[in-house]
């Protein structure tokens, strides 16, 4: 598929706006069209889709390679692509891409990351929407099959679009791409446990570990198409009705 200069593909992130992560997703974003960056100062990962209400947001503009403009804000993942949609970009976007994500964001790690959660924004704003993870949380990974991961993806959503309120979830095994299945969330969860230690104050503070669990099986759930090596591509919604439950219970009296 050839660049054409009318499109326009805003990248944003949650691991901040100097991740090698978000210039990888830049450069192949701009095989396709114009790309500005628009994220986060720094480190915003895990934050879900929480916005800014009680502080300002501050931009600060950055003359980045290859002649691709970036605006690192002082806010979440959600925060910049809602300033971008409304202050920062002098036309609509064609596509807006999140990532590249130094760590997967497969089953119940979508509802808490902010890499998400910003494509997920793109799609509430009625843009065509990516979110790009590699399951290798190193910021050396090798990102070779993430970038042509993306390439497929891309082309795909140009030439398909996406239903209204649909957001697709990519994930992808580091090293060459081995290739790409659609598949399901997970059900996973944490299985979370919080350390107690003591400052050199005297005073207790609590760090978070735990493990992670899944809940149940099946050859197209997305955690295991990346244990076998593969690229997952998941197809998420922002929808939480739960349709099944409500048709059973809505001529039911309260």
């Amino acid at each position: 598929m050839k660049y054409d200069p009318e499109r326009l593909f805003l990248v944003s992130n949650d691991d901040g706006i100097f991740s090698p992560g978000i210039r990888n997703l830049a450069e192949v974003a701009s095989q396709y069209g114009e790309v500005q960056i628009i994220a986060p100062d720094r480190q915003q990962s895990a934050v879900g889709h929480s916005i800014t209400v009680m502080d300002p947001l501050r931009v600060a503009r950055f003359e980045m390679s290859n002649s691709m403009v970036g605006h690192a804000v002082n806010g979440t993942p959600a925060d910049c692509v809602k300033l971008a949609h409304d202050q920062l970009l002098d036309r609509q976007p064609t596509m807006i891409l999140s990532g590249i994500n130094h760590g997967s964001n497969a089953g119940i790690n979508i509802i808490y990351s902010g890499t998400v959660s910003a494509a997920t924004e793109g799609t509430v704003l009625g843009y065509p929407s990516i979110a790009v993870s590699c399951t290798d949380f190193q910021e050396d990974a090798d990102l070779t099959g993430c970038r042509e991961a993306v390439e497929r993806i891309i082309e795909y959503v140009l030439k398909n679009g996406l239903p209204k309120g649909v957001t697709l979830n990519l994930n992808v095994p580091p090293g060459p791409l081995r290739g790409i299945r659609w598949t399901r969330q997970g059900d996973s969860r944490y299985v979370e446990q919080y350390q107690r230690r003591i400052d050199p104050h005297d005073r207790p503070y609590y760090w978070i570990t735990g493990r992670f669990e899944v809940l149940d099986q099946g050859e197209d759930l997305d955690v295991n198409v990346l244990k076998q090596g593969l690229a997952s591509v998941t197809p998420i919604q922002y929808d939480l009705t739960s349709y099944k439950v409500y048709e059973e219970v809505k001529n039911r009296q309260l």
